[in-house]
């Protein structure tokens, strides 16, 4: 069957460009290639340092055999760094900020352009400020992907009035601790009884030109120059929200769960198996270890790719790991720990957990959390992670770091019911506590029958005749069109 694409007369050339971090990659990437399978003509832009390290990683061995589905890079502008972990997120920022990739990436796409076929819209992660300036200039439709939940998006949307209206930044440092993010903010569209505190942290500063907040507002405010947006989430999980959202701009898709798509199309496209989306190599002999546990047992705990612990913090998690009496796999990422030099676990925890404890340094997430024996997982709240748990059907607890990753957590645990929050104030009787009742206890097992309507649901979504595979079509003819 013909594609959309080719059946319009002339391919479509999107030119595909990430924020650069691993869940923003891994989320643009994934819709690329379903565009791709699609019959859309695709050029995915990373920045040098992230290609280096995909490559490093193995994620993008088999790169020559893809007819209409290429790579690119352009400088992101910063000083040599460590290959092996992030960048300063703060001088990525301001380097974004700057608009210093901007002149790279409008020569790269006056480059593409002038080859067959031409390029006939850009596709950008949302939080990237510099490609609409390339697509005006360029005189070509940029469309926005936003690679949070739909309740996440709308939550930045609300940054300019939360200003506006006082709410940030804050007067001083007691706000933090005063109750005042406790305070209900009532007026937000298809979020009821949202609290400050379930908002994008960003809003936690006393500092007016805070370099967040300021990246914020400027990713915000572009958001009415783009034709078309693109959510990862399915309606039925944010059906409200995605409403609200539909009212504010033209052309929203949700087109998610991603993965669940691709495996509706993939196997057709043998082409792309081989092609990754992790920054740093999988051990993928955790799936072995995995292979001897029962159904159901083990613990998966992965704070993502950005967060990362204090040595006391980490200590109390390991502990309240190992005094459950759970099975568990743990990712400890390079730099995980804030100083590396203060603290180990120690060969007292590693004899506790001997047999029942597994640590691995980066892990095929999707793999881990569809394995039969993964029961539960300890999460960051990262929206990638969210809906790849959901999409497997497995529980959550979740310790939310910065960013949306609050009001990920809110949801996960009030509206759809298969969540429990970890207090920020770690200690490791409560972390105990907390995966003995995920794993054994009455308030799991509901946590768990809830999560496994929410696969069900999701799979509809997906399915040939659901939400996302119908908005997935619609995004296709929108970009040939």
């Amino acid at each position: 069957m013909e594609s959309l694409a080719r059946l319009s007369g002339k391919q479509a050339h999107v030119v595909c460009i990430a924020y650069p971090a691993q869940s923003h990659i891994k989320s643009l990437l994934k819709l690329a290639k379903l565009l791709h399978i699609k019959g859309v003509f695709v050029t995915f832009v990373n920045t040098e340092f992230n290609h280096k390290r995909l490559l490093k990683s193995g994620a993008l061995e088999p790169l020559d055999n893809l007819p209409g589905f290429r790579f690119d890079t352009i400088p992101d502008g910063l000083p040599p760094s460590d290959n092996n972990s992030n960048q300063d997120l703060l001088a990525l920022t301001e380097s974004l900020l700057n608009k210093n990739m901007l002149p790279p990436f409008q020569n790269l796409v006056e480059k593409l352009n002038a080859g067959v076929p031409p390029v006939t819209s850009i596709l950008s992660d949302a939080f990237m400020p510099f490609p609409t300036d390339a697509a005006h200039s360029l005189g070509i439709p940029i469309f926005s992907i936003w690679t949070v939940s739909a309740y996440g998006l709308m939550g930045f949307f609300q940054v300019q009035n939360l200003i506006e209206k006082g709410f940030a930044p804050m007067k001083d440092e007691s706000y933090l601790t005063n109750g005042d993010l406790d305070t209900i903010i009532d007026w937000i569209p298809g979020m009821k009884d949202i609290r400050l505190k379930d908002l994008p942290t960003f809003l936690r500063t006393t500092d007016p030109n805070d370099l967040m907040l300021k990246y914020t507002k400027e990713a915000m405010a572009n958001a009415g120059e783009s034709t078309g947006h693109v959510i990862h989430t399915f309606d039925d999980l944010e059906q409200e929200v995605v409403n609200a959202i539909s009212s504010m701009f033209p052309n929203v898709y949700t087109i998610g769960p991603q993965q669940l798509l691709l495996n509706q199309l993939e196997s057709d496209h043998e082409d792309f198996k081989g092609i990754g989306y992790n920054l740093w190599g999988e051990e993928k002999t955790c799936l072995q270890w995995l292979d001897s546990k029962e159904a159901g047992s083990v613990v998966y705990v992965n704070f993502g790719s950005l967060a990362a612990l204090s040595p006391e913090k980490l200590v109390e998690f390991g502990w309240g790991l190992a005094n459950s009496n759970q099975n568990f796999l743990w990712v400890i990422k390079p730099h995980f720990i804030v100083d590396e030099s203060k603290t180990t676990l120690g060969l007292e925890f590693m004899e506790c957990i001997k047999g029942r404890g597994y640590i691995s340094s980066w892990c095929p997430q999707e793999q881990v959390l569809n394995h039969k024996s993964v029961g539960g997982f300890l999460t960051h709240g990262g929206w990638n992670s969210m809906i790849e748990s959901l999409s497997a059907g497995v529980p959550m607890l979740c310790l939310p770091f910065f960013g949306d990753q609050q009001t990920n957590c809110k949801y996960i645990c009030t509206e759809w019911e298969c969540g429990m929050e970890v207090d920020n104030n770690v200690r490791r009787d409560d972390v105990e506590k907390l995966v003995r009742v995920l794993m054994e206890g009455v308030e799991g097992k509901n946590l768990k029958k809830k999560a496994t309507e929410w696969k069900q649901m999701a799979e509809k979504a997906c399915g040939p005749d659901g939400s996302s595979s119908r908005n997935l079509s619609k995004l296709v003819h929108l970009l040939t069109s």
